[in-house]
C-alpha cells in the first residue's frame, strides 16, 4: 500500500567544497538531492505528528494551493539537487552572495522569482535562521528601474533613487515586497563541487508574510517565466531539468532534481508529450484527453485552463491530482465499481476510501496525455491517510485541473523547455 506522498519538499544540502563555474558544470550536467518533508532526514520532520495529522495538514495545503492556479490571482509575468517538502511544496537548500550565505527556500513549479528575506526587514515572518544582509555580499548589486528584467516583471516599480522594485502576491495571499537585485546563487550538487552562478536576479525581500514555515527564508521560483531558476540557466542547461519523487515509504532514501545533460529522460518506456504555452507563462500546461480506468475510458473533457489544449496544469507542489466535479464523478465511479471493498469515510476532501485491514485489488489506471499514455501504479492511486484507511489520490474541485505530486512518485519527470515537452519514465526513484 502506498504511504502518504503528499509532502515532498526541496532541500538542498550545501557541502563545504569550493564552487564550480556554470561554465564548466555545463559539459556533465549536474543533480541535487531530494528528501521528503516527513522523512527523517528531512529539517521539517516531526516525530509527533501521526501519519493522519500529516494527510490533514496536506490536504489542506494542497487544496489552499489551488487558488495560486486561479487566473484572477496570478500575475503575467546541468545541475542535481535535495528536494523536501514544505507547505505542499519543496525546499531547497542554497547559498546566495559572496561569501555564500546559506538559505532553506520554497522550491516552486508554480512560481517564477527567486527571493528571500533581507536586512532590513520592515516586516518578516518569523524564520529561525539569520536574514541574508546584502551589505555583506561584495557581489550584490541592485538593478536599475531601466534593466530589463525590471520593466519585464509583473508589480515592479521605480524607487525614489530610480531601483527597482518588486512585489509578488501568491494567491493564497502570502506576499514578498522588496529590492529586485542580482548576486551570485549557488547550488549544491551532489555530482560534484558546488555549482556558482554569477549575476543571478532575485528579490531581496524587506516586507514578507503569508504562510510560510519558521524554517524557511523564501521561494526558488522553478516556473516557465523570465526571471525563474530554470529560465535563468536557459541555454547553460538546454532548458532541462527533472525530478524522481520517492513514494514515503522510502523514508531513509533521497532523489534527486537533474539540470542539463543530467536531465535527459529516455530508454524504454519512456513517454513524451507536447507542452502548450498558455498565460501565464509561470505554469506548466499539458494536454488531458482521457483518463481509463481498465478498459474503459473516459474522455475529459476540459476545465478552466481550456477544453482542448492546455487543459492540465503538472505540479510538483500540489498533492492531489485534482479534477473538475463532473469528470470527476465519472472517474470515481468507474473506480468504486471495480473494488470490492468496504468503504469509509476519510478526511474532508476525499471522498473515496476504504477499510485497509484487508487487501485489495485496485484497478488498471492510464494517464491519456497527448501523444503519451501513463499507466499508474497502485501507490500512485491510492495512499494509506491512516492505518486502517486508504484513499483515492485524485478529488473533485470547482473547473480546475492540476496533475499532482502523487501520481508522479516513482517517475522519472523530465522536462525541457526548448522543445517543450514533458517526459515520464516508470523508474524505482531509490535507485535513480
Amino acid at each position: 500500500m502506498a504511504a502518504i506522498t503528499s509532502f515532498f519538499s526541496l532541500v538542498i544540502a550545501i557541502l563545504g567544497l569550493s564552487s564550480l563555474c556554470l561554465i564548466e558544470a555545463q559539459k556533465g550536467g549536474f543533480s541535487v538531492e531530494i528528501i521528503h518533508r516527513d522523512s527523517p532526514k528531512s529539517p521539517l520532520y516531526n516525530p509527533s505528528e501521526t501519519t493522519y495529522t500529516r494527510v490533514t495538514n496536506a490536504l489542506r495545503r494542497s487544496f489552499n494551493r489551488v487558488r495560486r492556479f486561479e487566473p484572477t490571482s496570478v500575475s503575467t509575468e546541468e545541475a542535481e539537487s535535495d528536494v523536501i517538502v514544505d507547505s505542499g511544496d519543496y525546499l531547497m537548500n542554497i547559498s546566495i552572495g559572496t561569501p555564500s550565505f546559506d538559505i532553506v527556500a520554497i522550491a516552486d513549479t508554480g512560481s517564477d522569482l527567486i527571493w528571500t528575506q533581507c536586512k532590513p526587514c520592515s516586516e518578516c515572518f518569523k524564520q529561525d535562521a539569520p536574514l541574508f544582509d546584502p551589505s555583506q555580499s561584495s557581489t550584490y548589486k541592485t538593478l536599475p528601474c531601466s534593466a530589463s528584467q525590471c520593466q519585464n516583471l509583473y508589480g515592479s516599480s521605480c524607487s525614489s533613487n530610480k531601483t527597482c522594485q518588486y512585489s509578488v502576491l501568491y494567491g493564497d495571499y502570502s506576499f514578498s515586497d522588496g529590492d529586485l537585485a542580482a548576486d551570485t546563487l549557488t547550488l549544491p550538487s551532489t555530482t560534484g563541487r558546488p555549482i556558482a552562478i554569477p549575476n543571478t536576479v532575485i528579490g531581496c525581500g524587506h516586507d514578507n508574510g503569508g504562510n510560510f514555515d519558521e524554517k524557511t527564508s523564501g521561494i526558488v521560483g522553478l516556473g516557465g517565466g523570465d526571471v525563474s531558476l530554470i529560465s535563468q540557466l536557459g541555454s547553460s542547461i538546454a532548458g532541462k531539468f527533472s525530478y524522481c519523487l520517492l513514494p514515503i515509504s522510502e523514508t531513509g532514501k533521497s532523489s534527486k532534481m537533474n539540470f542539463g545533460t543530467n536531465a535527459i529522460v529516455s530508454g524504454n518506456g519512456t513517454v513524451t508529450t507536447p507542452l502548450t504555452k498558455q498565460s501565464p507563462d509561470t505554469f506548466y500546461y499539458l494536454t488531458l484527453e482521457a483518463i481509463s480506468v481498465g478498459s474503459n475510458r473516459i474522455n475529459f473533457t476540459g476545465s478552466s485552463f481550456g477544453t482542448d489544449e492546455g487543459n492540465i496544469i503538472i505540479d510538483s507542489g500540489t498533492t492531489l491530482t485534482l479534477l473538475p466535479d463532473d469528470f470527476y464523478s465519472k472517474l470515481e465511479s468507474a473506480v468504486s465499481s471495480q473494488i470490492n471493498a468496504t468503504r469509509v469515510n476519510g478526511p474532508e476532501g476525499l471522498s473515496l476510501c476504504y477499510d485497509a485491514q484487508n487487501d485489495f485489488a485496485v484497478p488498471d489506471i492510464t494517464i491519456h496525455f497527448a501523444n503519451a499514455d501513463v499507466e499508474l501504479q497502485p501507490l500512485n492511486t491510492f495512499f494509506l491517510v491512516e492505518e486502517t484507511v486508504t484513499c483515492f489520490t485524485f478529488a473533485a474541485i470547482e473547473d480546475f485541473a492540476i496533475y499532482g505530486n502523487l501520481a508522479q512518485m516513482n517517475f522519472l519527470v523530465g522536462y525541457d523547455t526548448e522543445k517543450q515537452t514533458v517526459s515520464f519514465k516508470p523508474t524505482d526513484c531509490s535507485k535513480n
